[in-house]
């Protein structure tokens, strides 16, 4: 059913907005990282927690705020709807079955249809699955689509992929410490890519 995944349906499933026909797609990890998902209780009791650098002590501080990643998202997506009014949407809002196209098919297709796709990568993000989602996205899409794509991380994050995205497929990759500077960076990339549509020096998908 991939090729339902058109344009029109996004935006049927959307709200509206300014630039109704200027798609963003946001992809992020929807859960914050969570140390149950790699050290067992008795692991966690001997580690002081107190010693440790910042960075890794915001790790243990966050058992139990988990959707805290994905409420960024949000907060992100907000921000873009009533600034500059373009159509941004996460995965979860077109609200297609993953036993009718699994998730990385339907990030291939939503990142195809869009004029704007950002990967965001924060760092209390739980990015296992977001990186091999945006792997597949940019293996499929950064020779048609690169100039539309952009890797979006907060600065205490460093990752091989993030590094090997920058070379292999020449992707713009920027960094944030905080989420009004993410915001920002995110405004001025979907200006960029309206004011290029607009001179025509980039088709509008259709």
């Amino acid at each position: 059913m991939s090729e339902g995944i058109t344009r029109d349906l996004i935006r049927s499933r959307l709200g509206q907005v300014k630039h109704d026909r200027f798609l963003f797609y946001l992809m992020g990890p929807y859960k914050s990282f969570n140390l149950n998902y790699v050290l067992d209780e008795e692991e966690r009791r001997r580690i002081e927690i107190d010693d440790l650098p910042g960075p890794l002590r915001r790790l243990f501080r966050n058992k139990a705020d988990i959707d805290a990643a994905q409420a960024l998202l949000r907060r992100v997506q907000g921000e873009l709807r009533a600034d500059p009014g373009v159509n941004a949407f996460l995965a979860i809002d077109v609200d297609v079955a993953v036993d009718e196209v699994d998730a990385v098919t339907q990030s291939i297709e939503y990142a195809r249809r869009s004029n704007a796709t950002a990967f965001v990568v924060p760092f209390l993000g739980h990015n296992f699955g977001v990186g091999e989602e945006a792997g597949s996205v940019l293996e499929r899409l950064a020779a048609t689509h690169g100039e539309r794509l952009i890797f979006v991380h907060e600065d205490s994050v460093t990752s091989a992929m993030i590094r090997s995205a920058s070379v292999r497929w020449d992707l713009r990759v920027e960094t944030y410490e905080t989420e009004e500077e993410l915001v920002a960076k995110l405004r001025r990339f979907a200006a960029g890519i309206m004011h290029r549509e607009r001179r025509g020096d980039l088709t509008r998908p259709e």
